[in-house]
C-alpha cells in the first residue's frame, strides 16, 4: 500500500491544478480538468464503474459496486484544486526516517522549516515526511484525499471478499474558492452518506462548520480639489473607514477562536470618489450570523441616513451553511467515523471547524457529508507537509469506515 500511495502522490503533487477565483469557466482552470482525464484513466485501470466527467460542474464520478447487501452506499469526496500559492514547478522532497530536526527545504535561497516554528514535527520522528522545496506549495490539500480513497479502492479490489456497499467516489474542481460544490448534482451519486476527505492531521473529524456569507459594499463619493473642497467633498475612503470602525474591533478572526464568529475586511480598494470594501461573514450560530449580517446592513443604513444623501449599496450573499443543521438529524455517517477510528486506536478530535467544506454545501443538498483528515499540516503555503504513515492511516481509515457500516 505505502509504495502506491507514494507513488501516487508524487505524481499528484507535481501537477499545478491551482483554482482562479478570477475565471468564469468551470473549472476555472484548464490543469484541474487534465487532472480529471488523468484520474479517469487510472479509475478506468483499475475497474470501476459508471465512470463519467460531467463537463457542466467538473466533477468526475465512478461506483464500485456492492457485493454484498445490508451495506450503505458510501460516498468518498476530495478536490482537484490547490490554494492561492505558487503551485509551478512543484518538487515534493522525501526525507525518509524523519529525525526530528529542522529541515533543510532548499539550500540556495536557505529556506528551513524549523521545529521551533513548527513543533508539530516531532509528531513525526522515524516516518517518511514529504515536504515542498520552500518555493511553492504541496498540494497535500487535496492530492493526499484524492490518492487515500484511491488507496481504499485499491483494497477493496484486492480482498473480493472483504464485504461492502456501493462505493461511490467524486473529484470536483474549484474548492479553494467555494465554487465547486455550487454545481455537484447530488441525484447522480446516490450514496446514503459521504465524507470529504480533506481535513489536516490524524483524527481530525469535523461535522460542524460556519455559516457563511459575503458582504459587497460599494461607495460613492464626491471629489473636489482639495483647494476648493470645502462642504462639498466626501472622500469615500473616509466613509470606508467609519463602516469598518462601527463594526465590533475584536470580532475579527486575529482575535476570535474556537465558535467564536467574525467580520473580516477581506479586500479593499478606492479614491475619494469610489471605494468598495468585500467582507466576509462567519458564525456557527445560525441566529447569531444572522444577527451579524443584518448588523453591517444597519451600519449602512445608518450611514446612509447621516450622509448628505444615500452613497452606499450593500450586496449581501450567502456562500454556504453549518453541515450540523442537517447532518445531526441523523448522526450515522458521524457515528461510523467515530467507531471506525477508534477500532484503529485512533482517537477522533472533533471540533468546530473554523470554514467551510464542499460538505457544507452538499449536506444541505440532501447528502449528509463530514469531513475526516488526510493527515496533512500547513495547508496552503511552502511549509505544507504529510507522511507516508499518515495517508496510510488516512486510508485505513476510510477502508475501516466502509466495514464498519453494516447496517
Amino acid at each position: 500500500m505505502k509504495e502506491t500511495l507514494l507513488k501516487r502522490f508524487i505524481q499528484y503533487a507535481k501537477l499545478n491544478t491551482r483554482s482562479d477565483a478570477s475565471s468564469s469557466t468551470i473549472p476555472t482552470t484548464k490543469s484541474q480538468e487534465e487532472f480529471a482525464f488523468i484520474l479517469k484513466e487510472e479509475l478506468e485501470r483499475i475497474g470501476l464503474s459508471k465512470i463519467d466527467y460531467n463537463q457542466t460542474n467538473g466533477f468526475l464520478t465512478a461506483v464500485l459496486p456492492k457485493n454484498a447487501d445490508n451495506y450503505p452506499s458510501v460516498g468518498l469526496i476530495a478536490h482537484l484544486d490547490t490554494a492561492d500559492f505558487n503551485a509551478e514547478n512543484i518538487t515534493p522532497l522525501v526525507h525518509e526516517n524523519y529525525d526530528g530536526k529542522d529541515v533543510l527545504l532548499n539550500k540556495e535561497q536557505d529556506i528551513v522549516m524549523k521545529v521551533s516554528e513548527f513543533p508539530n514535527l516531532k509528531d513525526y520522528i522515524g516516518e517518511t515526511l514529504i515536504t515542498t522545496d520552500g518555493t511553492t506549495l504541496l498540494g497535500a490539500d487535496d492530492k493526499a484525499g484524492i490518492v487515500e480513497i484511491l488507496g481504499a479502492i485499491d483494497y477493496f479490489i484486492a480482498n473480493p471478499d472483504e464485504n461492502h456497499g456501493d462505493i461511490w467516489v467524486a473529484f470536483g474542481p474549484d474548492e479553494e474558492i467555494g465554487q465547486g460544490a455550487d454545481h455537484f448534482d447530488v441525484s447522480r451519486f446516490p450514496a446514503d452518506y459521504a465524507y470529504t476527505i480533506d481535513s489536516g492531521r490524524v483524527g481530525h473529524f469535523e461535522y460542524e462548520t460556519f455559516n457563511a456569507a459575503q458582504a459587497t459594499i460599494k461607495i460613492d463619493g464626491t471629489s473636489v480639489h482639495p483647494g476648493t473642497a470645502y462642504g462639498m467633498m466626501v472622500n469615500a475612503n473616509k466613509v470606508a473607514n467609519l463602516i469598518d470602525q462601527r463594526l465590533p474591533q475584536d470580532e475579527v478572526p486575529e482575535k476570535t477562536r474556537g465558535k467564536e464568529g467574525f467580520y473580516l475586511l477581506h479586500d479593499y480598494h478606492g479614491s475619494i470618489d469610489k471605494a468598495e470594501m468585500v467582507y466576509i461573514i462567519r458564525d456557527h450560530d445560525t441566529a447569531l450570523f444572522e444577527y451579524r449580517k443584518e448588523r453591517l446592513v444597519s451600519i449602512v443604513e445608518t450611514l446612509n441616513k447621516e450622509l448628505d444623501r444615500p452613497r452606499i449599496q450593500i450586496e449581501l450573499k450567502d456562500q454556504y451553511y453549518n453541515m450540523k443543521e442537517i447532518i445531526e438529524k441523523d448522526m450515522t455517517s458521524v457515528d461510523v467515523a467515530i467507531k471506525a477510528m477508534k477500532n484503529l486506536g485512533i482517537e477522533p478530535i472533533i471540533t468546530p471547524f473554523r470554514g467551510g467544506t464542499d460538505g457544507s454545501k452538499i449536506s444541505f443538498m440532501g447528502l449528509p457529508t463530514p469531513n475526516i483528515f488526510t493527515g496533512g499540516e500547513n495547508f496552503h503555503g511552502q511549509y505544507e507537509f504529510i507522511t507516508l504513515e499518515a495517508m496510510e492511516t488516512a486510508t485505513k481509515t476510510i477502508i475501516e469506515i466502509i466495514k464498519e457500516g453494516k447496517s
